[in-house]
């Protein structure tokens, strides 16, 4: 009897947890802002549409730090916080994040709108808004939508990222998981995993596959020939830390759905990319997005939309920070 207690405890509690990330997400508006920041969205596309012209790339940049930011504790701004005065490391110091890029620009749009609009427009949705705007810059219109009113968190720690972040080495079972632990489904996983049209990556996220791929000094077998060869000419071993490779080969700047025609040519760079065709819904959902002409925006809006939403801090929480790099005091 007592076990049956507790377990039904157990689900009262995920139940209730469950609940109240649905509420706080529903708390988010797209008007969130209109009395009391009403310049802040344009400040945003202002800035970011400046700086997208010297650095092209920024786009790449924002909406992976916004993927890192919401799959640790949610969509929250933790990821922006610095390491102070020799503390904790933060979720910025941890591995997966020491890549990152991008920060300066959410300083200056942050500096910019408490001129204007002190203490009222969170880190969080700073960067919701700055990878959004970045990634359409090229297109003169907004490609998805930003519901609005996010809080930032306090308490960033690098040891949370284990597990929480996919891995570009991680299996079609492993990526699931964490998105169906983000209240994500493979639908989602696939959608966004198109983000990877854009932006580079370092040798050593995907030097396994040229060279010791089951410890006998082989390649994966799942991987095109031919483009392994020219990934090995950039990537010699030991792989440099330094170099970097495009994602989408001939596609790493512009934002399309280039990304599954090179999958289903078995070009897809990490194990993780891979990863999505060994399952067949998820390799029907690639195969979909591959033939059918406007079904990846439309989609990437949505699945965008619901990642965006992941266990925000919404009402009395957090806290409205004023350097996205410290907590308020």
């Amino acid at each position: 009897m007592r076990v049956g207690y507790t377990i039904f405890i157990l689900f009262l509690s995920f139940s209730l947890l469950g609940f109240l990330n649905v509420c706080n997400a529903h708390r988010l508006r797209y008007n969130f802002y209109k009395e009391t920041c009403p310049q802040a969205n344009w400040i945003v596309k202002q800035i970011i549409t400046n700086e997208t012209r010297t650095n092209p790339a920024l786009g790449a940049h924002l909406i992976r730090m916004q993927f890192h930011d919401c799959f640790v504790r949610g969509c929250d701004g933790l990821v922006l916080l610095d390491t102070v005065n020799n503390g904790s490391k933060v979720e910025k110091d941890a591995i997966p994040n020491r890549s990152l890029k991008g920060f300066d620009v959410i300083d200056d749009i942050k500096n910019a709108i408490e001129k204007v609009c002190p203490n009222v427009v969170s880190c969080a949705d700073i960067l919701a808004l700055a990878a959004r705007d970045a990634v359409s810059a090229p297109f003169k219109r907004r490609l998805w939508n930003v519901a609005l009113g996010r809080r930032d968190g306090r308490i960033s720690l690098a040891s949370e990222t284990n597990g929480n972040i996919p891995s570009p080495f991680a299996d079609f079972t492993s990526l699931l998981e964490t998105f169906n632990n983000k209240t994500l489904d493979v639908n989602d996983l696939v959608v966004l995993s198109g983000a990877h049209t854009i932006g580079v990556a370092h040798c050593g996220t995907f030097s396994r596959r040229l060279y010791n791929f089951t410890g006998k000094g082989d390649a994966d077998p799942t991987l095109d020939p031919t483009y392994a060869d020219i990934l090995r000419k950039q990537c010699p071993s030991p792989a440099n830390p330094n170099t970097i490779v495009e994602m989408d080969p001939g596609s790493s700047r512009s934002f399309n759905k280039h990304y599954y025609h090179i999958l289903r040519q078995n070009k897809g760079l990490f194990i993780s990319d891979a990863a999505l065709l060994t399952n067949k819904e998820s390799e029907s959902i690639v195969i979909r997005l591959q033939r059918s002409r406007g079904l990846f925006f439309a989609a990437f809006a949505r699945s965008m939309r619901k990642m965006a939403a992941i266990d925000v801090l919404t009402g009395n929480d957090g806290e409205i920070r004023r350097n996205c790099r410290v907590v308020n005091p």
